[in-house]
């Protein structure tokens, strides 16, 4: 509901408890706009949920592809991580970062109304314009090191709410693929409009 300011009332080694004041600044909600990334090193998984989190996502899912390299997460240590980012760039707005599922589960289950825009690593060339893209709720989906495998690949093309892009003329590592993406998507349907 904002950022409001408050006083420490009681401190203890668990918990404590916060007289709370004023508003300072109202809620800031990002645009309904979703990460969904395959984990990749601890250092690097922990710079994309931060990034996510400055930039504006509303939701951040780790999912595992058959290339990812990390079969788990701690999702605790990657919801302070959000936390921290979200103060650190003035923000209202705290995206959650759900637990690790399966990628063929969450597209068994995804709600085609949210359309998902596949940053896909093999159409390496000019980065495509998202201008022509209809608004509404949006996923970005950035895979693995290495890329989806051929089976993911088919059933990513053959899903009608899925729109694959090119991010540019080069191969980019996961990490910078997902701050690309959520630059590029940003700029033409996003907040930063």
């Amino acid at each position: 509901d904002g950022a409001w300011a408050a006083t420490l009332a009681e401190a203890g080694k668990r918990g404590g408890t916060l007289d709370v004041g004023a508003q300072t600044a109202p809620q800031q909600d990002p645009p309904d706009l979703w990460l969904v990334f395959a984990p990749i090193k601890k250092a690097r998984t922990d710079f994309i949920v931060e990034k996510a989190a400055e930039m504006g996502a509303a939701r951040i899912q780790p999912v595992s592809t058959d290339h990812t390299n990390s079969e788990r997460i701690r999702q605790d240590r990657l919801q302070a991580h959000a936390v921290e980012a979200a103060e650190q760039c003035g923000g209202t707005f705290v995206p959650p970062v759900a637990d690790l599922v399966p990628l063929s589960q969450l597209l068994d289950g995804w709600d085609p109304a949210r359309r998902i825009l596949w940053a896909d690593e093999a159409r390496v060339g000019p980065a495509e314009a998202l201008a022509g893209l209809p608004p509404g709720p949006w996923a970005i989906l950035i895979g693995p090191e290495g890329g989806f495998s051929a089976v993911e690949r088919a059933h990513l093309s053959r899903l009608p709410f899925v729109t694959p892009v090119s991010l540019g003329p080069r191969i980019l590592r996961a990490d910078t693929a997902a701050v690309a993406a959520l630059a590029l998507w940003q700029a033409a349907l996003g907040d930063w409009r």
